[in-house]
Parts: C-alpha cells; sequence; structure tokens
C-alpha cells in the first residue's frame, strides 16, 4: 500500500481522513472484519437454534433431511471452493500487477456463484413442486412428523439467507470486476478487491458448515 498522500499507480488517493495509504487500508480491512464478525453472530445463532431443536425432535430432522440431495450440496461445496482459490488469486494477481490474470480470476469466482444459485433454484424446485414449504404454507400431504414444517423453516431460512449473501457477493464482484477491468487495482491499491475477498470466502465457509449439518449428518 502507498504510504504518502500521493495519488497511487492506480489513481487512487486516499480520503483527507487517514493519515496515508496504509492506514487507510488497515482501517477499511479492520471495519470489514467487524462486519464479518457481525455475520458470524446471526448464523451462529440460527446454528444453536436448529441443533436445540434438532434435539427435541430427531425424527422431524432425519424425516425433513432424506428429501435433501446430497449430490446437489456436494457439488455446490466445490463450486465454492473453487471460487474461494479464484477469489484468493484475483487478489494476489493485482498485487502482482497481473491485471488480465486478476480480471480472469474474479470471472471464474462469479460463473462459480453463477452455478452455485443455478443448482440452489434445481433444489427449492423440487421442494415447492412437493409443497415442502416452509411454516403455514407446507402442504406436502404425506409427511410423517407432524411438525415437518419446522424443519423446512430452518432450511429455507438457513440457506436461503446464505444464498442472498451469494447474490450479495456476486454483485460485489461484479463491482471490482469492472474496477479491476479498467485497470484500477495494481500493487499499491486492491483495498476493495481485499474486502469483497474477505466477504466472499466467510461465503463460502458458512456453506462449509451448512452442507455437512444439512446433508450429512
Amino acid at each position: 500500500m502507498s504510504t504518502d498522500n500521493t495519488v497511487t499507480a492506480g489513481g487512487h488517493k486516499h480520503a483527507h481522513h487517514f493519515r496515508d495509504g496504509l492506514h487507510e487500508f488497515e482501517a477499511s480491512k479492520f471495519g470489514v472484519w467487524l462486519f464479518l464478525a457481525t455475520e458470524i453472530l446471526m448464523f451462529g445463532g440460527l446454528f444453536v437454534g436448529y441443533f436445540l431443536y434438532q434435539s427435541r425432535y430427531p425424527e422431524m430432522f432425519v424425516e425433513g433431511a432424506s428429501f435433501l440431495d446430497w449430490r446437489y450440496g456436494s457439488v455446490n461445496t466445490i463450486v465454492l471452493l473453487i471460487s474461494s482459490l479464484t477469489m484468493a488469486l484475483s487478489i494476489h494477481y493485482a498485487q502482482k500487477n497481473n491485471k488480465k490474470a486478476c480480471v480472469t480470476n474474479l470471472v471464474i469466482t462469479l460463473v462459480c456463484a453463477g452455478a452455485f444459485m443455478v443448482i440452489k433454484y434445481l433444489e427449492y424446485s423440487h421442494k415447492f413442486h412437493l409443497g415442502l414449504f416452509p411454516g403455514e404454507a407446507f402442504s406436502y400431504a404425506d409427511a410423517v412428523a407432524p411438525n415437518l414444517a419446522m424443519y423446512f423453516s430452518f432450511y429455507f431460512l438457513m440457506t436461503g439467507l446464505h444464498g442472498s449473501h451469494v447474490l450479495i457477493g456476486m454483485g460485489l464482484i461484479i463491482w471490482v470486476l469492472i474496477r479491476a477491468s479498467k485497470g484500477e487495482f495494481n500493487s499499491e491499491y486492491y483495498t476493495p478487491l481485499e474486502g469483497v475477498g474477505l466477504f466472499w470466502h466467510l461465503v463460502d465457509l458458512i456453506w462449509i458448515y451448512l452442507f455437512p449439518i444439512l446433508y450429512l449428518i
């Protein structure tokens, strides 16, 4: 990062309320980490609630999990792991002043995110077709557990919230992709890319926990 008051090679000048470019980078990164901490607390609460109800209604959760296809979950896990790698590589190549490789890896990350959402759409469509809706909208006639709708309330809340984060992440990736294609990121300035990368890694990490909890256990 640049440590003076001049415009960097990427055309970026740090804001006036920062001492220098390094101060801006560190403050921005710390702010992103604080935001990610709130995200962890939010999903952590959902995980706690899930395990509490699972311990009270094990039969309901076993029946609900039988409607999930572990193959879809596995593919989505692989897709997100690849996207984490390409996201990290995009930052690496920005630091190496390799604009083309940075843009290429961001495009791959975006494609992986899109693939994840397509698979999730297929999963949701099948469940909606069966009537496996959350809460009072539940209409599946052959349910054994009388409270099976509760399971799908957890399922759609947790995966839907995660999916919304994937969509937000895709928007952010498009934003940094456009800026990267204009050559705004380099070894002297890559703060937005670093911030989006941290957010995306958290999105991937949350799925790493959701996958075994929902599809395997």
